[in-house]
């Protein structure tokens, strides 16, 4: 019974379980809003490369 006891207040394990519990939490949300994350991304580095195709056409090199 002693051993139960020791074993049952043993805290060694917990920060592994919570970063697990916070990396099924994070894939769970990623597979949940992929389209919309994938839509983000797209339309960012469209900005992104239209704005540096602005910059760099008014730089005279």
């Amino acid at each position: 019974m002693k051993n139960f006891k020791t074993f049952w207040y043993e805290e060694d394990g917990v920060g592994v379980v919570e970063i697990i519990l916070i990396l099924v939490i994070l894939i769970a949300l990623i597979v949940i809003f992929r389209e919309k994350i994938t839509a983000i991304v797209k339309s960012a580095f469209s900005s992104i490369t239209s704005d540096s195709s602005t910059i760099t056409s008014k730089i005279k090199i």
